[in-house]
């Protein structure tokens, strides 16, 4: 990523033909190794013969597995496996160095969107490495202007000259504004709507890992890195600077059921052994934020009880004007009885 922020330069379009008809060599290939015929219906076939085979079969679990997950990737879009809005760690170009350094330590991540203001006027992003060889620049500094040496003198040793130009962690400004240190790399930006199989190529292509995901008035959506891409092809990546994330759903006797809005409604339907959306609710909730917004019709303040129809109760914890961020759950002692629950939690 250079250290000027421009707009992304591609190639030309492929003709329409092209994007219309992708390759499927590869594909092909697999079909006469399941033995499939001939189908239009290619794709379902390949799903329906991994999902089908049995123990002894050409692939392994796992390669069944990746193989599917890779059909599946075909037919993401980019807002389908972008970080929402509300979860981009952002800084502002104007802070000062200090800041970038805090957050590249916060959150554990090697590239950090830029922005001037609010996250809808985006300035690009400043990758870990540009900041580090940044630093070291300044405890560096100017080599010093060695005075005249007589030709009689000893040459200095490998170990002396190096003793000589030391880094000198003073001299770093960590005050310095970040646009003034003129650490910016371009980014991507792409609409909510383009293949995630095309995003990802686009990532090959240009060699500019991170997208920002903008809707039809140039508002910011969401982002998208290259890790978030081929982690549906092979699942979870974690490296070693990966922190376990918390558990979407806790219970105690002291704080109850207590849960992050961001959790998925499914995952508290399993939880409890009972159902909190509708068949035709299904397509348009997925998170239990979303289904607050959705029984109330605005963002609730902190302390608001919200009933459900169920005869649940969600308690918010914690939130901000634009967001939920934390619910408690409180269940009746009928609702317990209703569907087989069998600990009162609150």
């Amino acid at each position: 990523m250079s250290n000027e922020q421009s707009d992304d330069k591609q190639g030309p379009s492929p003709p329409p033909e092209e994007a219309a008809e992708p390759s499927y060599g590869w594909l092909t290939a697999l079909r006469a190794k399941l033995g499939l015929p001939g189908t239009p219906t290619l794709r379902a076939s390949l799903e329906n013969a991994l999902k089908n085979a049995g123990e002894g079969e050409a692939f392994s679990v796992e390669e069944r597995e990746m193989l599917l997950r890779t059909l599946r990737f075909g037919v993401l879009s980019v807002e389908d496996v972008m970080v929402p809005r509300a979860d981009i760690i952002a800084v502002d170009e104007n802070e000062p160095i200090l800041e970038l350094l805090k957050t590249f330590d916060a959150a554990g991540v090697s590239r950090v969107p830029l922005f001037r203001e609010t996250l809808d006027d985006p300035r690009g992003m400043v990758h870990v490495k540009d900041l580090l060889r940044w630093m070291m620049g300044d405890a560096l500094g100017r080599p010093a202007i060695a005075g005249h040496v007589p030709s009689s003198a000893i040459r200095p040793t490998a170990a002396s000259a190096a003793a000589a130009h030391a880094p000198d962690l003073s001299r770093i400004d960590l005050s310095r504004s970040i646009v003034s240190a003129k650490l910016r790399r371009p980014m991507i930006y792409v609409p909510p709507s383009m293949p995630a199989a095309n995003l990802l190529i686009r990532m090959q292509s240009t060699h500019i890992h991170m997208a920002l995901v903008v809707d039809e008035y140039g508002g910011t959506d969401g982002l998208v890195t290259i890790e978030d891409l081929v982690e549906q092809i092979v699942g979870e990546i974690e490296d070693e600077h990966d922190q376990a994330e918390a558990a979407n759903i806790t219970s105690d006797a002291k704080q109850g059921l207590v849960t992050a809005a961001r959790t998925p409604v499914q995952e508290l339907e399993k939880y409890l052994g009972m159902k909190l959306l509708k068949p035709e609710e299904e397509a348009d909730v997925d998170t239990l934020g979303g289904l607050i917004f959705s029984l109330i019709g605005r963002v609730p303040a902190r302390g608001e009880l919200i009933p459900h129809p169920t005869g649940i109760e969600f308690e918010v914890l914690d939130a901000d004007p634009r967001r939920v961020k934390k619910l408690r759950v409180h269940i009746p002692a009928q609702c317990f009885r209703r569907c087989g629950f069998r600990q009162v939690l609150t």
